[in-house]
């Protein structure tokens, strides 16, 4: 059976008369515990404060299908508290081996808050660190939901360069068979030197021409007066070679040359190996073109997180919002435009590491999901005395004035379960008073407007 000279051991009672800890032992119940054994369940009413007095105990709860643990300790106040406002129990208390606890309703809170002034007050400490702990947990579940967003869309951008390079060597092997050949055919026929010149002068020609690929329409037409003149020289099974060369913008009057200069079966295999060599360079071109896209992603992220970086420097906040709208593109994409007005200089800020980025993460990221993920998304950069000026804005519903009032609140979201912890705006807020800025939203139905203002690096105090 508990005694006083056992409470008096713990923190939470060791400075308390000895009448109020008998008082208080005489409205408690002692529960005995085996190993494994449930003591409150989440979701249960919070109907007793809890004392562990003897044992191992852990408290765990599944918040959207993560499991968080937490150990107890003896001595810990812990379960339903005075002043309080939770309505259930948010996880389930379990002894870990055999144990014991006081048990002490919550109905008598009232009377404890009379008799036992001194621990209520260390009650309410313990209540605030409970509350600290929750929303570490809640901010650190928020970072890795919002990490998770960011790495799902960053896989799916680069993995459609990656795709399309990959898809671009497997093709380049088979366009080099073609290539062999279609020059060894070439190699064992007697060319005069002014035909080697021309057919020569054609390859460079079509394979150096870096002008844009033309339009549908005008491809398609190509396509069809390159295959009526291939068809006109005998030449009836090489329309694939009319779609290459189509491609990249070849004309039927630049091919003429061949037939007049060539006798057909030549003129067939410098053909073939002229429209090999032009898709081996759009080959080659598609390659580069999504390799430089991977290098620009990885930049992006490393610069994003100031990857190898110091944690506090001068940042140059244009750079930094252009990197994020890098990182964000497959959400862009789908239908949101973007429109700029900075003003022509460069704005540093003293900022922590990538913590400026998480700022821009999240009030674009939400201006395109107030969007419903189509609109026009609008940025605004200024100088305003010895600060910058940065304007999120969206042309969405807007922000009703009810709202408006509680969005940069802790914990507050008007998304669904499992589409936001409603920490988004309120670590914005944080981050940016770290960054001894503010933070204000001005909002009207098609005009919502975010503006970040924080203190340049090189403004004089």
């Amino acid at each position: 059976m508990a005694t006083s000279s056992e409470l008096l051991r713990f923190a939470a009672f060791a400075e308390l008369p000895l009448d109020q800890i008998e008082w208080f032992l005489s409205q408690s119940k002692e529960v005995r515990l085996q190993a494994g054994e449930v003591y409150v369940r989440q979701g249960d009413p919070p109907d007793a404060m809890f004392v562990l007095l003897d044992g191992e105990f852990e408290w765990r709860g599944d918040f959207n299908g993560e499991i968080v643990v937490m150990q107890g300790k003896i001595g810990d106040v812990t379960g339903a508290l005075p002043f309080s406002r939770m309505k259930q129990f948010m996880v389930t208390g379990r002894a870990i081996s055999a144990g014991r606890i006081l048990s002490f309703p919550s109905s008598l809170f009232p009377e404890l808050m009379q008799k036992m002034p001194e621990l209520v007050k260390h009650l309410v400490g313990v209540m605030t660190d409970r509350v600290r702990e929750a929303t570490r947990l809640e901010q650190q579940r928020d970072r890795l939901a919002g990490l998770g967003k960011l790495s799902a869309g960053l896989a799916h951008e680069l993995n459609n360069p990656a795709a399309a390079a990959k898809r671009a060597a497997a093709q380049l092997r088979d366009t080099l068979h073609r290539i062999k050949e279609a020059s060894l055919q070439l190699g064992r026929r007697e060319l005069t030197s002014t035909q080697k010149a021309e057919i020569e002068k054609l390859e460079s020609s079509f394979t150096g021409n870096d002008s844009p690929p033309p339009d549908t329409l005008t491809k398609s037409d190509l396509e069809d007066q390159i295959d009526s003149l291939l068809r006109s020289h005998g030449q009836n099974d090489l329309w694939l070679l009319s779609a290459e060369l189509a491609q990249r913008g070849v004309k039927p009057a630049e091919l003429e040359s061949l037939f007049e200069n060539l006798d057909p079966g030549t003129a067939r295999a410098a053909l073939v190996r002229i429209a090999a060599s032009v898709e081996i360079a759009s080959l080659l071109k598609e390659i580069e073109n999504s390799t430089s896209r991977i290098s620009d992603l990885v930049r992006a992220i490393k610069e994003y997180t100031y990857m190898d970086q110091s944690p506090v420097q001068n940042v140059d906040v244009v750079k930094g919002l252009e990197t994020t709208l890098t990182i964000l593109n497959h959400k862009l994409k789908r239908g949101v435009t973007v429109q700029r007005d900075y003003q022509p200089f460069t704005f540093l800020v003293d900022s922590f590491g990538s913590e400026l980025n998480q700022v821009w993460t999240n009030l674009i990221d939400n201006a395109i999901d107030a969007m419903g993920g189509t609109g026009e998304l609008r940025l605004r950069i200024y100088r305003d005395g010895g600060c910058v000026v940065v304007e999120i804005g969206d042309n969405g519903p807007g922000i009703s004035p009810e709202i408006r009032a509680h969005i940069f609140e802790p914990f507050f979201t008007t998304k669904g379960v499992g589409e936001g912890t409603g920490l988004g705006l309120d670590t914005v807020q944080r981050i940016v008073r770290k960054h001894k800025g503010n933070i204000q939203v001005n909002s009207k139905s098609g005009d919502t407007r975010f503006q970040v203002s924080l203190p340049l690096a090189d403004a004089k105090v």
